[in-house]
């Protein structure tokens, strides 16, 4: 049986009036990725494609940062420091956690992902979850660069186009709070 692949749909190209789409157009952003060593033969991959990734959408390699840190757990805290730096405009945060023989697993995946979500909603600020979470190592392999594609490369695109999406929604509640402060004209 093949292995499904799971892809974002691609950005409209035409809305209707009122619509809101982000873009993958990352000129200008400060990104700051992170990433774990833990299993770093995959996590290594996911980095990769995300440096590649953030070259084709055009954030300057000046205007981002690679923190490592030991593994997926300790992402959340290098999150919440990253965020509260003002310095960057998103991070993208990359791991690997593969199901082995013990509970571990089920604790570091899933503090992790509660974590990171903890920083983005308390700070509003944008966080793609790269971290992998697998049964095998073969099934990170294929997804940090392998048949599956590369899942770095995909946190990259949603983070930008988190970020200016936000930007839209920020500027169309600054036009909308203006409208409202003008009287209406029958």
């Amino acid at each position: 049986m093949p292995e499904p692949t799971h892809r974002l749909a691609p950005l409209p190209t035409a809305t209707p009036d009122g619509d809101l789409v982000g873009s993958h157009d990352g000129s200008g952003l400060r990104i700051a990725v992170l990433c774990g060593r833990f299993n770093g033969e995959v996590t290594s991959r996911l980095l990769e494609g995300a440096q590649r990734k953030l070259d084709e959408c055009g954030v300057a390699p000046e205007s981002r940062i690679v923190v490592w840190v030991p593994g997926s757990f300790e992402l959340p805290l290098a999150a919440q420091a990253i965020a509260a730096s003002g310095s960057f405009d998103a991070m993208v945060c990359l791991g690997a956690v593969i199901r082995g023989e013990t509970a571990h697993f089920d604790f570091v995946a899933g503090e992790c992902a509660a974590g990171l979500q903890r920083v983005m909603l308390e700070t509003k600020f944008p966080i793609a979850f790269g971290v992998l979470t697998t049964e095998t190592l073969a099934q990170a392999m294929e997804r940090s660069g392998g048949k599956v594609g590369n899942k770095g490369e995909e946190a990259v695109e949603t983070v930008i186009e988190m970020v200016t999406v936000l930007r839209q929604l920020k500027e169309r509640g600054a036009t909308l709070r203006s409208r409202a402060r003008t009287p209406m004209s029958y």
